[in-house]
């Protein structure tokens, strides 16, 4: 499928990204002092556990039913893509990692930028699917920022536990980053990295 093919794409493009991402940050530190450094770390944990149990909730309503069907409850209901919102938000608590806010927003734009232009193309091929059906959901619910008074639930559900298993494990590498970046912090310190840029 054309979709699936364009989608691991995506999942290389980003995971390059990712990995320039956290070349340039072997030489940028973060200003202020440790007590900020520290609130900026902790703060980044918590949106890193939101993201986790966001994605997880979104796979208790789409695993596996993406491309078969138009999904519309739940987190579907708030927001057309709440996967990639939840995603964009841990992201953000990775860059926070590194205890600074500039660069806890620059994850947070650059992830939801990169996902924009996937959810363009994803898009495209949706509505070439299920026509006046997708169509009306793209009038009613915004396709990024939730709008949580949109918000409406099924009684049942029918759950795919393999899927939120892998999207838990999935997950689970967003908590990488603390030791990586504090690794990199020690060797900053250490004078074995040298600091090129420091953002607050």
């Amino acid at each position: 499928m054309a979709l699936a093919r364009y989608q691991e794409m995506r999942r290389l493009s980003l995971a390059v990204l990712l990995l320039a991402a956290f070349v340039l940050l072997l030489f940028v530190g973060a200003s202020g002092n440790e007590e900020i450094h520290d609130m900026v770390e902790a703060i980044g944990l918590g949106f890193i556990v939101i993201g986790i149990v966001g994605r997880i909730w979104c796979t208790l309503y789409i695993g596996g039913r993406k491309a078969a069907e138009i999904v519309t409850t739940g987190p579907y209901s708030v927001t057309r893509n709440p996967l990639y919102v939840f995603s964009s938000i841990a992201a953000a608590g990775v860059g926070a990692q590194t205890g600074s806010v500039v660069i806890a927003v620059l994850f947070l734009v650059g992830c939801a930028a990169a996902f924009h232009i996937v959810i363009v193309r994803e898009e495209s091929f949706l509505k070439g699917e299920f026509g006046p059906a997708y169509a009306r959901y793209l009038a009613t619910v915004p396709r990024f920022l939730p709008r949580p008074s949109l918000f409406r639930d099924e009684a049942e559900l029918r759950v795919r536990t393999r899927l939120i298993y892998q999207t838990l494990t999935d997950g689970l590498v967003f908590f990488v980053a603390m030791p990586v970046f504090e690794l990199i912090e020690l060797a900053q310190q250490s004078g074995l990295l040298p600091v090129l840029l420091r953002l607050p």
